[in-house]
């Protein structure tokens, strides 16, 4: 029997109104996916951050697990995101800038430097070489003398999405998946609390699309994912627990709180379908990040209040993870006082708000109710039509998506031109600016100094061994074979990121968008 909860006026709080719903933690999991959602354990709360060398972000983490934060989120510079080494031209005047540089594991140990990883969960936000980045990962917990079977996080892994809309991909699409269900097969085996994939919906949003396209064009490719594995001979019971997800949080607080919902529905109704019988694996996890798009470098303080109201429409569609933006991030990565306010949104919601006291505090609203089984049902057209083409990869190489989010992207931008939509300080309230904001900006130096730390791994490990393992990385890869113990070896003898993503680029090629 749960403790009695009330409110400031002494009201008796009920863990869930039912009004004529069904109950959560039942399928199809509209109101979430347990009973007695944020009572008994609130959202990880995440700061994304990942900046110029491995030492600085290390910094930013240290400072914010000391403010509370209950995850890390792990933002990699674009090199890294695309399988390059520091050193490589491709590199030039990216190196550091949008995440931080990773090019071996000696960097992997500093980034996670007085960190157990045993008692913290990661998320990870890798695509193309997230083979790459889980296996160093896995290294240092193993030099850490971490238990495998606990460690925990994510990586994102969602290479369909860079096709749709983001780009840092690497090889085509058929080997990518097939990378991606080695990972899944996996993990299953050696780290089996290591969420596999976040399916990004995220991205899509970003790139302009509408919430109903941003559900829709993501399970989608969620099921595309469970089609992969499935055909390898994964059970479907095993790595569905595993899948997780990642949405958007936009300005219109009821219509995202109706995505939410409907996207748990979804998710169980298409996961059953395909033959689970573990309610585990029919249920639908989730991490939110609120909106940059949505971000202004007009009057950026207003940041604040969007991403206040972003983070609770996800607190109430029962969001498991959130990452709130910090109000900079138009001008620049985040300050440390504005990653700070970002994280301190989270928690006055979490503890002053009320919103975490009840299940689904907006189920059976009238408005809401009806906005879910609209939404599902606009988004069940949308993946109809995928079906129709052949599914998610098929829909991608005939530029289908792609098409569908230009298109919306277009005519947003002509609402706010044409002062149809209104956004405060740009076509609305808008003040003459007198920037004095502190911005952070990252050095150029930082790539001679990852190249000077690339020089001398080079000089002191044993190269000729070094070239056996990548051999083997290239057999894998070339025969079929599970590529991860392979990728593992390799980057336990400290081969790099670079290294690892030529030998597959050799055999898999590379994808021209």
């Amino acid at each position: 029997m749960s403790n009695k909860i009330y409110n400031d006026s002494g009201i008796e709080i009920k863990s869930e109104y039912e009004g004529g719903l069904e109950s959560s933690g039942i399928f199809p999991y509209t109101r979430g996916i347990r009973k007695e959602q944020y009572r008994g354990k609130l959202w990880t709360m995440r700061q994304y951050a990942g900046f110029s060398t491995a030492e600085e972000s290390n910094k930013r983490y240290h400072y914010l697990l000391n403010k509370g934060t209950t995850g890390l989120s792990v933002a990699f510079d674009l090199p890294t995101q695309i399988g390059y080494d520091s050193n490589h031209e491709m590199s030039i005047g990216e190196v550091g800038k949008v995440g931080v540089a990773i090019d071996s594991l000696e960097d992997m140990q500093i980034l996670f430097d007085g960190i157990k990883l045993e008692d913290i969960t990661t998320s990870m936000t890798i695509n193309a070489s997230a083979s790459i980045l889980l296996a160093m990962y896995i290294a240092l917990a193993k030099q850490q003398g971490a238990d495998l079977k606990k460690i925990s996080g994510t990586i994102q892994n969602d290479i369909l999405k860079e096709y749709i809309a983001r780009g840092t991909y690497i090889y085509p699409p058929k080997p990518s998946m097939r990378i991606i269900t080695d990972i899944f097969e996996y993990c299953s085996k050696e780290v089996p609390k290591w969420n596999t994939i976040s399916i990004s919906g995220y991205h899509i949003r970003e790139a302009g699309s509408t919430a109903i396209q941003e559900l829709a064009f993501t399970l989608a490719n969620g099921k595309a994912y469970v089609e992969a594995a499935i055909r390898k001979g994964l059970d479907i019971d095993v790595f569905g627990k595993r899948l997780s997800f990642f949405f958007n949080a936009h300005n219109d607080f009821f219509q995202e709180i109706a995505k939410y919902r409907a996207a748990r529905r979804m998710w169980a109704k298409m996961m059953r379908e395909m033959g689970a019988k573990d309610p585990h694996a029919m249920m639908l996890r989730f991490h939110t990040q609120t909106g940059g798009s949505t971000l202004t470098a007009q009057q950026p303080e207003n940041n604040i209040i969007r991403v206040a109201i972003q983070a609770l429409s996800a607190v109430c569609g029962g969001t498991q993870s959130l990452h709130t933006n910090g109000y900079d991030e138009a001008l620049s990565l985040p300050t440390e006082k504005a990653a700070s306010i970002a994280l301190r949104t989270q928690q006055i919601i979490a503890y002053e708000s009320g919103a975490t006291l009840t299940d689904d505090p907006l189920g059976g609203s009238y408005y809401i109710e009806e906005l879910t089984n609209r939404t599902e049902e606009e988004a069940n057209k949308l993946i109809s039509a995928i079906d129709n083409i052949g599914g998610a990869v098929a829909a991608i190489e005939q530029g289908f998506m792609q098409q569908e989010i230009a298109n919306s992207s277009y005519q947003y931008q002509k609402s706010i031109e044409s002062n149809e939509k209104v956004i405060v300080g740009i076509n609305k309230f808008s003040e003459e600016e007198h920037q004095n904001n502190s911005i952070l900006k990252i050095d150029d130096s930082i790539r001679q100094n990852q190249i000077k730390k690339l020089t001398q791994l080079r000089n002191s490990r044993n190269n000729s061994e070094v070239e056996i393992l990548l051999n083997k990385v290239e057999t894998a890869a070339k025969e079929n074979i599970n590529l991860m113990p392979h990728i593992l070896d390799a980057v336990e003898g400290f081969a790099t990121l670079g290294e690892i993503s030529d030998r597959l680029r050799k055999i898999f090629g590379e994808y021209k968008g």
